[in-house]
């Protein structure tokens, strides 16, 4: 009698657990954000000379955006965009932060790791981190529960080719968390240890949601490369090295689908800004793009990009319309059910972009932002308008080689330039007089982004932009 009462609670326990609802685990994030890589350095994107395997089945299992722009043409400055959400220059950060600033991104501004780990979220960045080096502005003081790596780019040491005629630079410190661990001298295992890392703590946080942040240090000069992809590719070294971060990103595929998370994590893969082209032969391609990194062109900030989401996102989908690394922050808040920060931020969400619910940019207009705080651009619709400003150019000079650049020219740009950058990729027909009604138009958009964020070309004061971070 006694075994049948039990036998019959516990089938009813059994029955009324079965019955609850499950609750969805949110969904993991994985960003992996490259060094000065162009648009052209994937297969799927145009490369015929590298091997790309792995991202390329990414993107047939995900979505390739093909009018995606970094938040700035320079290192710091486009890596706080995407981690906060915001323009670099209304937060303060501008240009390629060194060992000897003081300064860094403010504790007061959110991080995409701040928000998912407040919910929870584990977190970790793996690679070169670049909004400030001094213990205040570390990763760690800004969400991440790990990091493994640089705190600035990897050619500032004392082995660059131009120390001691140009720069100054100090030892190249490695950190572990807030520890500085090692010296580098010798990167062609960084790579490699950066991958490691971001494996085994996909292995480690497989119960639970997390956040990693994979910014390689390559393809940035100088090149390194393992000795298990050197002299593999068909465009020398930097094809070697890109291939590497192929085969890194096959590695964190791989650890998702052993440890059961590939339907419910959202990777991307992107890049921090157009290829360094006074490298020549160590440089990427931003072919069919005009111009390269540290220009407001289109091969400046356009980049490669690739989103996979299995559990949510229909695979094989190819996104032409304009999506900026502003727009990541909001996003990722959308998909994982988190808030959104507190101050002002100027990203939006597109989600439904990428679910395909709309056609259209949550965003008007996009705007592109140079030297401290000068408006060089903006991209509305299939237009692209260029301010006058003066720009590099390395077209009529020697490129450099094998690690030794070459010299930029300076050009200024005397007129409004007009451009139809889905019809004419590479810039070359100026259509200003043609089309005075967009002109003007945008004109005006550029004008109320000026009363937000300023102009320092025409000696406006913005009414909102933030200071970066500093000593005190």
């Amino acid at each position: 009698m006694y075994r049948f009462l039990f036998s019959l609670i516990a089938f009813v326990l059994f029955s009324c657990g079965q019955n609850e609802p499950k609750i969805e685990r949110p969904p993991n994030v994985i960003l992996i954000y490259t060094d000065d890589q162009g648009y052209n350095d994937l297969g799927v994107f145009g490369a015929d000379d590298i091997a790309t395997p792995h991202l390329d089945q990414m993107a047939a299992d995900g979505i390739k955006l093909t009018s995606y722009y970094s938040a700035q043409a320079v290192c710091s400055a486009s890596r706080a965009g995407i981690l906060t959400g915001c323009y670099p220059n209304r937060i303060g950060i501008h240009n390629a932060l060194g060992p000897d600033n003081t300064h860094g991104l403010n504790a007061a501004e959110t991080t995409i790791a701040e928000l998912l780990k407040a919910k929870g979220y584990k977190t970790a960045i793996y690679g070169k981190w670049h909004l400030g080096h001094h213990k205040k502005f570390l990763p760690t003081r800004h969400g991440f529960d790990e990091w493994f790596g640089i705190p600035y780019s990897n050619d500032m040491w004392p082995f660059h080719p131009q120390q001691g005629s140009i720069f100054n630079f100090p030892d190249l410190p490695l950190y572990e968390n807030e520890t500085v661990i090692d010296t580098i001298i010798e990167q062609s295992q960084l790579t490699t240890q950066i991958t490691e890392r971001s494996v085994d703590f996909i292995t480690r946080n497989k119960d639970n949601p997390f956040f990693l942040y994979v910014p390689h240090p390559q393809p940035h000069v100088p090149l390194f490369v393992s000795d298990k992809f050197k002299g593999k590719s068909n465009r020398g070294l930097y094809g070697d090295v890109i291939m590497e971060i192929d085969w890194s990103v096959g590695q964190i595929m791989d650890a998702l689908k052993a440890n059961g998370l590939e339907e419910n994590t959202l990777v991307i893969f992107t890049s921090d800004n157009g290829p360094w082209l006074s490298y020549g032969n160590h440089a990427g391609s931003a072919f069919p793009f005009r111009e390269g990194k540290g220009t407001a062109w289109e091969g400046g900030q356009r980049e490669p990009f690739i989103i996979k989401y299995p559990n949510k996102l229909k695979a094989g989908q190819v996104l032409d319309t304009p999506v900026m690394a502003i727009d990541m922050l909001p996003t990722i808040v959308e998909i994982t059910g988190v808030e959104l920060p507190l101050k002002t931020i100027d990203g939006k969400s597109v989600w439904k972009l990428l679910t395909g619910e709309s056609e259209e940019s949550p965003q008007e207009a996009y705007f592109f932002y140079y030297r401290v705080n000068e408006l060089f651009g903006v991209r509305y619709g299939k237009w692209k308008l260029y301010f006058p400003h003066r720009y590099r150019t390395m077209n009529g000079q020697e490129l450099g080689k094998d690690g030794l650049p070459g010299d930029y020219k300076m050009i200024t740009l005397e007129e409004i330039e007009l451009y139809d950058v889905v019809n004419d990729l590479s810039e070359t027909k100026n259509l200003a007089d043609e089309n005075p009604e967009v002109v003007q138009k945008i004109k005006l958009l550029a004008n109320t982004m000026r009363s937000r964020l300023g102009d320092s070309l025409l000696e406006l004061e913005g009414t909102e932009t933030r200071p970066p971070g500093t000593l005190e």
